[in-house]
Parts: structure tokens; C-alpha cells; sequence
């Protein structure tokens, strides 16, 4: 439990915004709630929405920390899998600052953690893609990826029931489908060709990463970039 002031103001504010069903909150509940002095919210926080963008900041730290906690298996789409639930399992955990972090859109830059959290993601997507795993390309999966789990986490806090684990496994195993393909040790075939060609085109641009490819200008990554995602994509236009 938290026991300083300002950890006491941030659980408060994230239990009150969470039940609120998006009514306002003031601060002077969320000082009651946490047993403080409006003096005291001032000094942690400096205004009201200083106090929210600090609540959803704070989820965010917490969420890293349990990613962190988790060993790699040095399998990215096995890793993938194990983060999806663990994304699910501090939703339904923390439903309040996830329900933050997640539900509420929100205006101006994300905060360092919530940056930290996507590039997490994304940067195992693009070393799922390195090892010829990914049938998209990887902003495409960080994308796909978080889509269905937010969905997933806030439908199970919204309305819990008995069928929560089978909703997720389900859902994330059709996600992982879709977008990963199976390796050597795996029983069912994958097709031909083609998917190779998309394998081979999302591990090369798994490998590009955000700065210029070696003896290209940014122009000619950028364009070297869409020609790999077009390829990875079936040839597309």
C-alpha cells in the first residue's frame, strides 16, 4: 500500500477519475481520499492536470517495472506472447491507472514511460522481424499488438467474467497468427514463396531501426524502407 503523500494523492486520484464514469473529479475529494491538505497536492503536482498526467505517468513506471521483471526466452514471438499477458494481467490488476493510461484520450506528448513502454514493444517486434518471424512489417505489428490487447484489457475490466483467461488467449493467439509466421521446430506449413519474401523483407526492416542505413542517405533509407514494406505486404502499392 502506499504510504507517502504523494503515492496516497496519486492512488486516490486514479481510484476517484476510474469510478467517475468520466464525471470531473475535484481536488478537494481526491484530498479527502488521500487524507491530505490541497496545500500538500499543490506541492507534489502544481495544478490539477499536473496531478493527472503524474497518475498516468506513475501507471506507466509501474508497468515498466513489471516488464522488466520478466526474463527474456530469447524467442521474440514467444516473448510477445508472455508480454501480452502480462499487459492483460496489470490491466485487470491496477484496473484503475490502467484504465488511465488506456481509456482516456488524452492531449500533448506522451509521458517518458509511456514513450519507453511502446518502444519496448516495438523494438521486439523489429527483433521478431530479424529472425524472419513477422508477416508485417514491424510498426505495423506494435500497432496490430496493442490494439487487440488495450481492447482485450479495458472489455475485462469493463465487464469481468468467468471466460477472461480463454477471451485473451484466444484473441492473442489470432493476433500472433496473423502476423508472426511459425519456425523450423513448428508442425504446420507455412506457404510458399511469397510469405518468404515478406519474411525476408520485415527482417531486413526490422534490422533498418530509426537512423540512416549504413552508406545511405535518410532519403534513400526512407525510400529503401517503403519499398520493404510494400514487398512485405504483397507488393501493394
Amino acid at each position: 500500500m502506499p504510504t507517502s503523500p504523494r503515492d496516497r494523492i496519486l492512488q486516490a486520484a486514479a481510484q476517484l477519475l476510474a469510478a467517475s464514469g468520466g464525471a470531473p473529479v475535484s481536488t478537494r475529494a481526491i484530498c479527502e481520499a488521500a487524507g491530505v491538505g490541497a496545500p500538500t497536492l499543490y506541492h507534489h503536482f502544481g495544478d490539477k492536470q499536473g496531478l493527472f498526467d503524474a497518475v498516468v505517468a506513475h501507471g506507466f513506471e509501474r508497468y515498466l517495472a513489471e516488464k522488466k521483471a520478466t526474463e527474456p526466452s530469447g524467442d521474440p514471438v514467444e516473448d510477445l506472447r508472455r508480454g501480452w499477458d502480462t499487459h492483460v494481467e496489470y490491466g485487470r490488476t491496477h484496473p484503475a491507472f490502467y484504465t488511465l493510461m488506456y481509456g482516456s484520450p488524452r492531449s500533448g506528448p506522451p509521458s517518458a514511460a509511456a514513450t519507453e513502454a511502446h518502444g519496448a514493444l516495438l523494438q521486439l517486434c523489429r527483433r521478431a522481424a530479424e529472425a524472419g518471424r513477422l508477416r508485417v512489417p514491424p510498426e505495423l505489428a506494435a500497432r496490430m499488438v496493442l490494439a487487440a490487447n488495450t481492447g482485450v484489457t479495458l472489455s475485462l475490466i469493463s465487464a469481468p467474467d468467468a471466460d477472461a483467461g480463454q477471451l485473451s488467449r484466444h484473441t492473442r493467439d489470432a493476433i500472433l497468427d496473423a502476423i508472426t509466421v511459425r519456425d523450423a521446430h513448428r508442425t504446420r506449413p507455412e506457404p510458399a514463396a511469397p510469405a518468404d519474401h515478406r519474411s525476408a523483407a520485415n527482417a531486413l526492416a526490422g534490422t533498418l531501426g530509426d537512423a540512416p542505413a549504413p552508406g545511405l542517405t535518410a532519403r534513400e533509407t526512407g525510400l529503401l524502407r517503403e519499398w520493404l514494406d510494400r514487398i512485405a505486404a504483397g507488393g501493394t502499392p
